[in-house]
């Protein structure tokens, strides 16, 4: 049984990381004339229509005990930055969302084919729940370390919120080329071409190497991508 003073701390980071998986804007830089313009919403759909059977496809084979029917949603508000999130609802059923914002800053359909993939991939990878655990080990042990001290509840839950945080940014990094990998496999399964959609990494903005950051550095993503799909034509597992 989850203690009463852990209760609001969990609550908070299961909507953190419902959504863990964000996509930093894109910095606008005129596109190469090789690579034509922005991708529209018939673009979307076209890759929605391939991809979705082939994620259906690997998460049934690599995690069968999901539900892999995706629910992919395009969020058209213009107030909504350029994203793309996955999360799951309250029956488990996966959810792929996108900002029309961002699919006007993408170039080619094999980008779009990218971003899919790779937040497929994390419900197929089944990160959600793995970063839950993780944030409720960190905030047991802060909870621990609070009565330890013999902090008040509000001091305690902070210092609860604070270790839940880094127990789950702990795996962050790794589940994110996790999804990298897996996703351009996916992409490629599915007809396109997931180094050509990985040259995003060369225009959004790096987050670095910040300590428990959550995202890595894009080059080594795109050496990820590359090495994945490397594997994959070769006949390799990845």
């Amino acid at each position: 049984m989850i203690p009463a003073l852990l209760r609001p701390v969990l609550a908070l980071l299961v909507l953190l990381f419902a959504a863990a998986c964000t996509l930093a804007p894109v910095a606008p830089v005129p596109p190469p004339a090789a690579q034509g313009t922005e991708a529209t919403r018939a673009d979307f759909n076209a890759v929605v229509a391939r991809m979705r059977p082939v994620a259906t496809q690997v998460c049934r084979a690599r995690s069968p005990h999901l539900d892999c029917n995706f629910l992919v949603l395009l969020d058209d508000r213009p107030d909504q930055p350029p994203n793309a999130f996955h999360t799951r609802d309250e029956n488990g059923r996966p959810v792929i969302a996108f900002t029309e914002s961002l699919i006007s800053e993408l170039r080619s359909r094999d980008e779009i084919a990218l971003i899919f993939g790779h937040e497929a991939a994390h419900h197929i990878a089944d990160h959600i729940p793995r970063m839950q655990r993780e944030a409720r080990t960190g905030a047991l042990l802060g909870g621990l370390a609070a009565a330890l001290i013999g902090a008040d509840q509000a001091t305690a839950r902070e210092i609860m919120s604070a270790t839940a945080t880094v127990g789950a940014r702990r795996y962050a990094r790794p589940f994110e080329l996790e999804a990298d990998r897996i996703g351009a496999v996916i992409a490629e399964r599915a007809g396109f071409d997931a180094l050509r959609g990985a040259q995003l990494f060369r225009r959004i903005p790096d987050p670095g190497n910040q300590f428990l950051g959550t995202h890595p550095p894009n080059a080594e993503r795109l050496r990820e991508v590359e090495r994945a799909v490397a594997r994959h034509r070769a006949g390799l597992s990845v």
